[in-house]
């Protein structure tokens, strides 16, 4: 059996052959014939209509069926067996994910799942979750999905796209980047939650994109991956001599991964697409969802006129700035600093000195690259203050982020028309100013303070569609003492915080619910690993994860070869708890990783070391 799986309601008189069916499938788990016999006719079934039976067919055979039983709001998923033949082979998937989206439509909430012991694994990996025991089987329960929230018809015209990977290239468009792997570019595959095709400058093990479509029902994902790669890097990283400062006015702090990627090289994408003829047809799949708009990409799919302005506008934290304070009079929750620029080495060295925290910024920069936060005691002072009034930047009050809800930051949609659909507001994680991660979920910001982001950073993107700009923006925030929010920069691309929400998306069209989700890019590895060896070790973190009633997701790959390797992940879990003991289970899990291998590499006791020749 090798062809396409086809989904039909059952008919009356199939009732006797699916039984039948039921009989052979459970008993591939092994069960002996005094068992099978009790089960009969608890497997029988008889009312095929009123059950809401869907049948799965593939080449004129049927390979499998569920049921939909119970009224609603309460429902159970009933039956769900395939043939054994076909077991392993996508099928219980499909019909899983097709009875939820009826049992959705037509009004479940909520559905219980009696599973046959040896299944559980099977409904905790499609989403389910453990809830006790019933009649002995294990319980389960599962939530049908409700409709997509209007941002992402707004965002993909309501079908799979293309995700396109041109991180760095939209990077270098405001400052030189150091010549390096591309390990960003992967998260464009998080683009959307629903991608049909991924072109990335970076070159990608197959199995991760495979692995990612099974867990998040994506089918069929065409991939082209080392596009553009160069696989240069700097010599010296990038990093210059003054005290942690690189050369291009951006910070290079201990070892924090750039929300933007950090070491790349120039991507190329945009010539990449131009010169092939093959990827210029993929355009032609689906919404073409760039990482961010640059003057390349421009020459291949052209956007709305007044796009490219608005970004080189408001990707400036000098016009950023200079929006905020336009807007703040009509938001009371929100503290604009001051912001001006440097001025001479003895105007700043005058400003360190009366013993205040100060902010240094160059004008563009992007995940915290270009921002420094200084005092009279910062290491090399002068020659720091010598060059930034040399190469120009930005001074600007020190707002001291404070509690738990520090980094704030909102997402949302400019469509076509010009209207603003918010994705939603997150919890970043912050290293100094290298942001690292984020949470997004129901309620993991306060209520006040979640609508203060959301309604400034929505006033933010009407005033950015009144300027031409149309796509993905965000607006990132630090919470300072008193509890006000103030704004300290725009993004007019995708980040780091929008793969989260794209996924949190996809997972809850799945799976119904709401679910919680934390981006980590630059979980520190432990050691350097093989893909197979990489791939068995996500595997085992991954199972322990979906114990702990989590998802775990790989999001940034290509790192792992790194002199110092990272990972970045994703967890998705419904609760908040849930998604705290996945991640501590998985920095354990690489925790140990590294110990292994440096105890491995430690010499013994009472051996002699290998003589060297």
């Amino acid at each position: 059996m090798s062809g396409r799986v086809r989904l039909r309601a059952a008919r009356p008189d199939e009732a006797g052959p699916l039984s039948g069916l039921a009989m052979r499938s459970k008993a591939s788990w092994g069960y002996d014939e005094a068992f099978m016999e009790a089960c009969r006719e608890e497997l029988r079934l008889r009312d095929v209509v009123g059950r809401r039976t869907v049948v799965a067919e593939r080449d004129g055979g049927v390979v499998g069926f569920a049921t939909l039983d119970g009224d609603r709001p309460d429902g159970e998923l009933g039956m769900l067996f395939v043939e054994p033949a076909a077991l392993g082979q996508g099928v219980g998937r499909l019909l899983y994910r097709r009875v939820l989206e009826e049992a959705g439509r037509i009004g479940f909430t909520r559905l219980s799942i009696a599973s046959d012991p040896h299944a559980v694994g099977f409904y905790l990996a499609m989403g389910a979750q453990r809830h006790g025991d019933s009649g002995g089987l294990p319980l389960l329960v599962a939530w049908p999905p409700g409709p997509e929230p209007a941002w992402v018809n707004a965002w993909t015209g309501g079908r799979p796209a293309v995700h396109v990977g041109n991180v760095a290239e939209f990077n270098r468009t405001f400052s030189p980047i150091p010549a390096g792997r591309d390990h960003y570019s992967c998260l464009a595959v998080f683009a959307s939650p629903h991608p049909a095709v991924v072109i990335l400058p970076e070159p990608v093990d197959e199995a991760w994109i495979r692995d990612l479509a099974d867990v998040l029902g994506w089918g069929e994902v065409e991939v082209h991956s080392g596009v553009a790669d160069d696989g240069g890097v700097a010599e010296d990283g990038g990093v210059a001599e003054d005290g942690g400062v690189a050369e291009d006015g951006g910070v290079a702090e201990d070892g924090g991964v750039a929300e933007d990627g950090g070491v790349a090289g120039d991507g190329g994408v945009s010539a990449a697409i131009a010169s092939r003829p093959d990827l210029v047809e993929c355009l032609g799949r689906g919404r073409v969802l760039p990482w961010g708009r640059t003057a390349e990409f421009e020459r291949i799919v052209p956007s709305a006129g007044g796009v490219l302005q608005a970004v080189e506008r408001f990707e400036s934290k000098r016009g950023a700035h200079e929006l905020f304070r336009a807007l703040a009079p009509g938001h009371p929750g929100i503290l604009i600093p001051w912001q001006r620029p440097v001025g001479s080495r003895r105007e700043l060295l005058r400003e360190l000195a009366r013993g205040e925290p100060l902010v240094l910024k160059t004008e563009y920069g992007v995940g915290g690259s270009g921002t420094l936060v200084v005092t009279g005691d910062t290491p090399r002072i002068g020659a720091l203050a010598r060059r930034w009034a040399r190469e120009g930047g930005l001074l600007e009050e020190y707002v001291d982020g404070s509690g738990p809800f520090r980094a704030p930051t909102f997402d949302a949609v400019i469509d076509d028309a010009g209207e603003v659909h918010p994705v939603g507001a997150g919890a970043m994680v912050m290293d100094g100013t290298r942001y690292q991660g984020v949470t997004v979920g129901p309620g993991v910001l306060p209520a006040a303070l979640a609508e203060t982001a959301v309604r400034f950073g929505r006033a933010v993107g009407e005033a950015l569609a009144a300027h031409g700009y149309r796509g993905w923006y965000d607006v990132d925030y630090v919470t300072g003492p008193t509890g006000l929010l103030a704004p300290t920069e725009i993004n007019l691309r995708l980040t780091g915080p929008a793969a989260a929400f794209c996924v949190q998306a996809r997972l809850d069209r799945l799976h119904g619910g709401r679910h919680f989700v934390r981006t980590l890019d630059g979980l520190p590895l432990g050691a350097r690993l093989p893909p197979a060896a990489l791939r068995a070790h996500v595997a085992r973190v991954a199972e322990e994860c979906r114990g702990l009633g989590a998802t775990l997701l790989v999001t940034l790959p290509t790192a792992a070869a790194e002199a110092e390797p990272y990972l970045g992940v994703a967890i998705a879990a419904r609760t908040a708890r849930a998604l705290d003991e996945a991640e501590a289970a998985l920095r354990g899990a690489n925790e140990a990783l590294g110990a292994i291998f440096t105890a491995s590499a430690r010499p013994r006791r009472g051996r002699a070391r290998p003589r060297r020749s």
